[in-house]
Order: structure tokens, then sequence, then C-alpha cells
């Protein structure tokens, strides 16, 4: 077995605890520390979840030892962290998106390449059984040639059961910033890069009333688009109609569905790691539910397991700067468009992430 990869983690939310005890999974990691701006929640942490050793920002990013720093600070924070990350000389796995700007972006990408480190990002669920199984069936040809696909992420905003909604409605959040990666992402992973765009975007309503036990009667207010509807031309040829909403009751539309030649693939919710396949080809009369090909008892840190083994093994690993970075293009697009009214071309590129293989043990992420 490779030599572990010791990692400390920077930021401990609300996602912490599902990081730590997924990464766990994977004997190439060795979370060694963590730490926090609130060194109180670090050292609750710490005894929480059994992390080794609780200390300051600066202490992780001095420690010779840690090889990876897991960035889960919020949004607005992910690119300051990151960079501070990669001076110091690590490699580092950031939670989404990977920046709020392009230019934070760039800036990151740029500085990893120039001290010769990884970048590595969120969302990795696309790592899993459900995604990896729908990957696999469009490449042996399943469905065909794929000419269009939907994604739909709609419900009501998270005012009604977060504990603390507002950055949810803060630059860096709503809707597509928030749960866009996932189904773009997903997209990128089961069709390529996109090429040009047309978005259309609004605030529907200035202020959110917190309905949660913590913060009920509290006014919210809203800094971002809280409906995105995009339409992404893909440079493979499929278009796809992309929907991100915190302003929807109810609906019965599917998360993402991939549309071609032969038939028709229905996809599992991106942002989990299984989730219900199915297919109905040209002339069925009914869908065909399709056994998971991979594993789906994976989490989050699936990606910074197989940027661990990409690390030892000298290869490309899946959850990447560019790719992250090219989501965040498509994202800040959707937006210039909505307010320039017209396409849009999307200037970066990057290739669609390798497939797992088939057959791994649990733990393994190369066979």
């Amino acid at each position: 077995m490779e030599e572990r990869v010791k990692v400390g983690i920077i930021g401990t939310g609300n996602i912490f605890g599902r990081y730590v005890e997924k990464c766990r999974a994977f004997p190439i990691l060795d979370i060694v520390a963590c730490a926090d701006i609130d060194q109180r929640k670090a050292r609750e942490k710490s005894e929480a979840f059994d992390v080794p050793r609780a200390c300051s920002v600066e202490d992780v990013l001095s420690d010779p030892d840690i090889e990876l720093v897991i960035n889960l600070t919020v949004p607005g924070a992910h690119a300051e962290v990151s960079l501070a990350a990669i001076e110091a000389g690590k490699h580092v796995y950031s939670e989404k998106p990977l920046a709020v700007t392009r230019e934070d972006g760039q800036q990151v990408l740029a500085a990893a390449r120039e001290k010769g480190v990884r970048v590595g990002c969120a969302p990795d669920t696309f790592l899993g059984g459900g995604l990896q199984t729908c990957r696999k069936l469009i490449d042996e040809g399943w469905i065909g040639q794929p000419v269009a696909a939907t994604a739909f992420f709609v419900q009501h905003g998270p005012e009604s059961w977060h504990p603390n909604p507002d950055f949810f409605y803060q630059v860096g959040a709503g809707p597509l910033f928030d749960m866009g990666p996932y189904y773009l992402t997903a997209l990128i992973s089961l069709l390529g890069p996109v090429k040009r765009l047309a978005g259309s975007a609004r605030i529907s309503f200035a202020e959110r009333i917190a309905t949660s036990e913590e913060q009920r009667g509290r006014r919210i207010p809203v800094e971002v688009p809280t409906h995105v509807a995009g339409v992404l031309d893909f440079a493979g040829g499929p278009i796809a109609t992309l929907i991100t909403s915190f302003d929807v009751w109810a609906s019965r539309l599917p998360r993402i569905e991939v549309y071609g030649s032969e038939g028709t693939l229905s996809a599992p919710d991106p942002n989990v790691f299984g989730g219900p396949v199915r297919v109905r080809r040209a002339g069925a009369e009914e869908w065909s539910d399709i056994p998971l090909t991979h594993s789906a008892e994976v989490g989050r840190g699936i990606g910074v397991a197989d940027m661990a083994y990409a690390l030892r093994r000298d290869r490309p690993h899946r959850a990447r700067g560019d790719v992250a970075f090219h989501v965040l293009d498509v994202m800040q697009a959707l937006g210039e468009s909505s307010e320039m009214g017209r396409f849009v071309e999307v200037t970066s590129d990057c290739a669609r992430p390798a497939p797992l293989p088939m057959g791994l043990n649990p733990g393994e992420l190369d066979a």
C-alpha cells in the first residue's frame, strides 16, 4: 500500500463531519488536524470526530507533514484559503464553488501551476454509483448519440429549515452557485464541456422570512438571483436546459435526463452518490431499472481520496480544478447573458473526468 497522505481540514462547519467520516473509508487518507477561525469550534469538532489535533489555520499551513488541505470554509473565503494553502506548498481540495469570481478562480489555478501542486474541488458526487452508471451507459451507447438534456433543481429556499440560512442569499450562493455545481459537474462528466449559453435570472423577492425554529420571523435580504434558467450548448453537440430555483413550492420535474438518438436516460439526483438509474430505449413501452455498476456506498471525500491516489500514482485526479473552473465560468456567464440579453461564448474548457473502473474493492479507487 502507498504511503498515506496526511490531511488537514480548514473549516469545521456543517459539512465537516461527513467529510471526516467518508474520508476515513479510504486508508490512503490520514486526517491529522482541523482548524477554524473559531478555535473553540475546531476543538469541539476535533473531540466529536476524533481528529488528533485542533489548531489554528496558520498551524495547518506551516505543518510540513500535511500534504493536502481540505478547504471547507464559506464560499466567499474559498479562494483566499486555497491560495494560502498553495503558497504553503500544499495540494488543496476545496468545497464548491472553486471561487466566487472568475478572476479568483484563475488566480488559484495559476498559483497551483507555479507551485507545482494540485487543485481539486467538489462536488465529487459524479464519482458515486448512480452517475458513474449513467456515464457507463452513455459511453457504451445505450441511448445512442446524446442530443439533448434537462437538469432541474427547483424547490423553496432553505430559510424554512436551515439554522443559518443567510449565506444562501449572499454573493457566492443562491440556487445557481449553491446547487448548480452538482448539476453542471454531472452534465460535464456525461456530455463534456459547454461552448456557449443563454441565461435569464431574477431576484424574485427582495427578502426572505426565516421560519426555522432557531430563526423564526427574521428577515433575510436577498443579494443574488433566486431563479436562474439557462440553455447550454455543449461542444460535442447536445443542448441542455437548466433551471435552478429557490422560488418553487412543488414540482414533478426530473433531476437530470439525457435524450439520445436511441433512447432516454433518467439520472439520479446529482447531490447524492446513488439513486435510481432508468433507461427507456426507442420502441420500448416501459422504463428499465438499471443496476448500479459502481458502488454507491461512498460519500463526500471520494474526490479527496481520488486526488490522494493520483498523487501517489502520478495520474490525473478526477474532481479537478479545471473542471471546477469551467463550472464557475458557466455560472458566471449565465448571469452575464441575462444582463446582456444574448448568448455568451464560454471561453474556458476542460476534458471529461475519466470514469472510475469497475470492480473496485471498498476503500480503493484504482483497479
